[in-house]
């Protein structure tokens, strides 16, 4: 499914588990424009309310730049062709393009009690679990959040909480033309090298990344694995 509009705060309800908690949705988007989906997420989050169900948008982006709430532009050193976008996520400036596979967690934080270090820390584990399935050793940092392959980046991590919930996500790396990373500070770090599974000698497309993924993101964010995809 590619039509935002049957994704949100439409439609997204599902029967409650045990605890009163509905269910989550996963729903995969295909490749869809960078603003409309920013907005997408922006209406669900202001329309959820405490009955409303988690929901876990997997798509990929047409090349795009997006700059951080607080982002430095010196960090966009020759954007050419490429459009622009200031947002509302934390972080700097990254690169979204064909080939990488983003990850939207739109979750009622409060509800599942956790914090965003907490949060941040799911969705790398998640990653760092899934690359270990292929024999890929990768890390998280601190300092900045995303994760790591010998020190290379193959994935990047950006949220905003609003309203005691999450949107925006994590960007991770399949199968990309790594060139427009060059013409920034990936997320504002120079010199950073970013590389992708492909580089890694893993062939694989994002849909079966998305599907082998999902499973392990329900399960480091202590979501209920009594789910489908919508």
């Amino acid at each position: 499914m590619s039509d935002l509009s049957q994704a949100g705060a439409s439609g997204s309800y599902q029967p409650l588990t045990a605890n009163r908690e509905p269910l989550p949705v996963l729903r995969w988007l295909g490749r869809v424009e960078y603003e409309p989906t920013w907005r997408a997420m922006q209406a669900l989050t202001e329309a959820r309310s405490a009955d409303t169900s988690d929901e876990i948008w997997f798509l990929e982006h047409p090349p795009v730049f997006t700059l951080g709430m607080n982002a430095a532009r010196e960090h966009v050193l020759a954007p050419g062709d490429i459009p622009l976008v200031q947002i509302d996520r934390g972080g700097q400036v990254t690169y979204h393009g064909p080939g990488q596979l983003v990850v939207y967690p739109l979750l009622d934080v409060r509800r599942l009690g956790v914090g965003v270090r907490q949060l941040v820390m799911a969705l790398e584990n998640a990653i760092i679990d899934l690359v270990a399935s292929w024999n890929i050793e990768a890390s998280g940092r601190r300092d900045a959040p995303g994760v790591y392959v010998g020190g290379r980046k193959l994935a990047s991590i950006g949220l905003r909480i609003r309203r005691g919930c999450s949107y925006h996500g994590l960007a991770f790396n399949i199968a990309m033309d790594l060139e427009p990373f060059r013409r920034i500070n990936p997320c504002g770090h120079r010199g950073l090298e970013v590389i992708d599974l492909r580089a890694l000698g893993i062939d694989v497309d994002l849909q079966s990344v998305a599907e082998a993924l999902a499973p392990r993101l329900l399960r480091t964010l202590n979501l209920p694995t009594q789910t489908r995809w919508a």
